[in-house]
């Protein structure tokens, strides 16, 4: 049994879900490049 926890991060598809809320591509790409130097396992 693995006692790694893994962290999934769903900030860019719930997001999107907000009303008013549209992230371009650029923005897109920072959040995943920052979720990336934060760890985050699953993106």
């Amino acid at each position: 049994m693995s006692n790694r926890i893994y962290i999934f991060d769903t900030t860019l598809r719930d997001g999107e879900q907000v009303p008013g809320s549209q992230l371009n591509t650029i923005e897109k790409i920072e959040i995943a490049r920052q979720l990336e130097k934060l760890g985050v396992d699953i993106i």
